[in-house]
């Protein structure tokens, strides 16, 4: 398995079409856990649309796995990636279940980060968050995002507009 970073306990990679099938279960199987604050790919026809959406060159998935036992931990993306002066993204991301609450989130997401960071060559990375997601919020100010702003109406999730707020978390300066 080719990892493009580790902490030893978690590591992250591209997903592939072969992933498919792990994925969905995981996705389905956490269905409870992510309502209503996401809709992961949970079905053959979505899981395709995914991989398709991650591969335009304004976007970047990653999945993060258990080192252990190879197992499918969770997501992230970085959408809407914007170059030049900005060089920065949205980040979003999702634990599944069994691995929800063990740390395997907050391990994946802090090496997306780094590879945001220094493979992508971004600046700047912007989570947004429903008000009501204190998982989701937890993990981002254990990471070091700040808490920026507040969007009503921001995003159309699960059949309406939610109300987020914005966090981000900037590169840290270079020598």
């Amino acid at each position: 398995m080719r990892y493009l970073r580790s902490d030893g306990r978690v590591a992250i990679r591209r997903p592939r079409a072969d992933d498919e099938t792990e994925f969905v279960a995981a996705a389905r199987r956490s269905r409870d856990l992510h309502h209503p604050w996401l809709t992961a790919p949970d079905d053959a026809e979505r899981y395709a649309a995914y991989l398709r959406r991650i591969r335009r060159q304004d976007t970047s998935g990653f999945l993060f796995c258990d080192r252990a036992s190879g197992d499918i931990a969770g997501y992230a993306n970085i959408g809407g990636i914007v170059l030049g002066a900005l060089r920065g993204g949205y980040l979003g991301y999702a634990a599944f279940r069994p691995y929800a609450g063990t740390g395997h989130a907050s391990a994946g997401v802090r090496l997306v980060i780094a590879h945001a960071f220094g493979t992508l060559g971004l600046h700047r990375l912007e989570a947004n968050i429903q008000p009501g997601n204190a998982p989701s919020k937890r993990l981002a100010r254990r990471l070091g995002f700040r808490l920026e702003g507040f969007s009503p109406d921001y995003l159309f999730v699960d059949g309406a507009w939610r109300d987020h707020e914005r966090w981000a978390i900037t590169a840290p300066p270079t020598p």
